[in-house]
């Protein structure tokens, strides 16, 4: 059945409720308005259909804000070149009143102009149902042109009376995803009302493959092609394969899986263009609802909108020990539960699920000193725990610089070498948290049982900033285990911001870097091919009319300048941005590298230098007893038939995946323990307290 109410639109036009279940109810329009802080609205921002063309491509960037009272309090992402955008985003919005309505706006993203205005509509929370799901449809409209038909846009919204304090609820994940000044952020709230709290039910283990005849968005008829995934608020961006059709990835990542049913996977594929935005390829989904559990699955899936297909392998597992509780309640205080995980990790079960490496449990105790965030002089901190892509938080502790949380977070170690990270927030509703505070602690470097006063420092973890956070960890890990995963690649953390730069490095990288390099590269080939005798015509001219061909050369460059001065401002920086972080990244990798093998040799990574120091010795005394050319033979038949056994196994190399265990210096200075006031000692604190 289909009910309609007469509600606000921008231009006082009404709108739809898509009701799926029909029950008797009333609209909270009679009730009296609640006192400030009382109301939570859930909003799910579904779809856009038939939006309107801003683009001269026909097409639109399409983005949505939500606003009430005049603040921001949501802003989905950008769905390039999409009139009929799916978004499938969720947003938690805490609502003082019901008097001011949701204004919901879409603009067309335009990079470095101002963004195009595609429509808005009023959302009256007054005729919402109280605790029912409720499916909106709205109708965008120009206040300037009421006549115009600029699509809808299709909300779920479950309006809910918010009852006791805020201090009872835990925060299960937030996100805010940043453009520039901007921002948007994403609540899921689950009290805490068990022993244990499960956040995810299952892991999605993906492996992108290959792509088969994608089609080509070049001129010289192909294609620099990268993936997109996106299952929820999770995002995975592959490397960029250049100048292909038939792109080899072998690429693997996990997303946590939350909902029981499964969920849909929004897949992409992209052109990456140097200097203008990149092309759409094409896009397809993968239902996991339809996939069976603790089973490979090889995928070929059709691109929609496009050309070609992609090769998947899609793996749903049970997800691992994860999880919170109270500090009374703990995994390690329990004798008998101790005695399971430490019989899990014996020496015993080296091969029993090589992925599960160890265990982790984190208590987060309380914080001291932090820095004041609000006009009132206070921070409403939250704590936010991760591990590699697992990520857990805190409640929310109220107008307060010395929060206790006595929290207790246990993970699944997945690999030794990770580096856990807490971080502190200051939580503001109308607007994404402020960063108080944060330390980063390689799982080898803890102290089983001891809580440790830990000085937070700042967002590059260079130096301290205002406050310390009391820690209490316990690891417990299978050592053959976790240098058998060291041997294997490292699992990337792809939910890191990408670098950015600076006007510095602008200047100077990219016109020194790249007319040296790319001379001395020209000049290589050049004269290479001329001893070459590659065209015989060229290799006599080289040697009779060098001045002259010379001449002809700096004319051309003179040629190729002006016509780049012709290109615009836009896609200048464009070139320059990409030029810069290309050599930014290269230049990190190279330095790192150095520095790794140097912190190899200098026991920065006890552990490792001895795995190091154990593999040589093995290699020494099968040396001793079996000849090189069969050690070499056998190296050899293992690499050729490689892919016939293991037809999609990602290639690696043991030596590189090893020192990428070790820290560079850069992240020996980050993973650096800063000493605490003496005042801080929770011993000394006690002590005072008696006395």
């Amino acid at each position: 059945m289909l009910d309609t109410y007469k509600l606000r639109s921008a231009c006082s036009l009404p709108f739809v409720f898509d009701k799926k279940i029909n029950t008797v109810g009333t609209s909270n329009a009679d009730v009296p308005l609640a006192d400030p802080g009382m109301y939570q609205l859930d909003i799910t921002l579904r779809r856009g259909q038939s939006l309107a063309a801003r683009d001269r491509g026909g097409t639109s960037d399409p983005y949505v804000k939500f606003k009430i009272g005049r603040k921001e309090v949501f802003r989905s992402k950008i769905i390039h070149k999409n009139l009929n955008p799916v978004w499938e985003e969720k947003a938690c919005i805490l609502v003082d009143h019901l008097r001011e309505p949701l204004y919901i706006k879409v603009f067309d993203y335009d990079f470095g102009l101002q963004d195009d205005f595609m429509g808005s509509a009023f959302l009256d929370l007054t005729q919402l149902e109280l605790n029912r799901s409720t499916d909106v449809t709205l109708p965008l409209k120009d206040p300037h042109y009421p006549d115009h038909d600029l699509g809808v846009i299709l909300l779920s919204v479950i309006l809910s009376p918010k009852e006791g304090e805020p201090r009872d609820v835990t925060m299960l994940m937030r996100k805010s995803w940043k453009r520039s000044s901007k921002f948007q952020t994403q609540s899921l709230r689950l009290s805490d009302q068990h022993r244990k709290s499960h956040l995810w039910r299952g892991i999605v283990s993906i492996t992108l493959i290959e792509g088969r005849d994608l089609k080509a968005m070049d001129s010289n008829g192909l294609s620099d092609p990268y993936v997109k995934f996106r299952l929820g608020h999770q995002k995975y961006k592959s490397k960029i394969m250049p100048k292909t059709l038939n792109p080899q990835w072998r690429e693997q990542f996990d997303f946590h899986l939350y909902e029981e049913r499964g969920g849909i996977i929004d897949i992409t594929a992209w052109d990456k263009d140097a200097g203008k935005r990149d092309d759409f390829i094409g896009r397809c989904q993968v239902d996991l609802s339809s996939l069976s559990r603790e089973q490979t699955h090889k995928l070929e899936l059709q691109l929609e909108e496009g050309e070609g297909h992609l090769v998947l392998l899609v793996t749903l597992t049970a997800s691992a020990t994860v999880s919170i509780s109270d500090l009374s309640v703990n995994s390690l205080e329990d004798q008998k539960e101790r005695e399971e995980i430490l019989k899990r990790y014996s020496p015993l079960r080296i091969f029993h699920n090589l992925k599960d490496v160890g265990f982790l449990q984190v208590k987060v105790i309380r914080a001291e000193g932090l820095m004041a965030a609000d006009m009132t002089g206070k921070s409403d901190p939250f704590c936010v725990v991760e591990l590699n892509n697992d990520r857990l938080l805190t409640h929310t502790v109220y107008k307060n610089l010395s929060p206790e949380w006595n929290k207790v977070f246990t993970f699944n170690i997945k690999d030794i070498h990770s580096v856990l990270e807490v971080t502190v927030y200051d939580e503001d509703r109308d607007r994404s948290a402020d960063f108080l505070g944060k330390v980063a602690i390689p799982l080898l470097s803890i102290q089983n049982g001891e809580q440790k006063a830990y000085v937070l420092k700042n967002k590059q973890l260079t130096g301290p900033t205002k406050g310390v956070i009391y820690l209490e960890i316990d690891v417990i890990f299978n050592a053959v285990k976790a240098s058998l995963r060291t041997l294997i690649p490292k699992e990337q953390k792809y939910i890191e911001e990408e670098n950015r730069l600076s006007k510095q490095l602008l200047l100077r990288n990219f016109i020194r870097m790249k007319r040296c390099v790319m001379v001395l590269i020209n000049a290589a080939y050049y004269i290479n091919s001329c001893f070459d005798w590659d065209s015989p015509p060229r290799s006599l001219a080289a040697f009779v009319v060098v001045e002259d061909m010379l001449e002809d050369e700096e004319e051309e460059d003179d040629k190729d300048d002006k016509d780049s001065e012709k290109k615009g401002f836009i896609n200048k920086i464009y070139a320059i941005q990409e030029v810069c972080v290309s050599v930014q990244n290269i230049l990190d990798e190279v330095a790192s590298f150095g520095e790794r093998i140097k912190n190899t040799f200098n026991w920065t990574v006890p552990f490792l230098s001895w795995l190091a120091i154990v593999a040589l010795c093995m290699f020494t005394v099968i040396l001793y007893f079996i000849p090189l050319r069969y050690i070499v033979l056998v190296w050899g038949i293992n690499k050729f038939t490689k892919k016939l056994r293991s037809p999609y196994a990602i290639d690696n190399n043991e030596l590189l995946d090893f020192l990428s265990r070790v820290p560079s210096d850069v992240q020996v200075v980050q993973y650096q323990e800063l000493k605490p006031d003496p005042s801080h000692s929770p011993y000394k604190r006690k002590k005072n307290n008696l006395g």
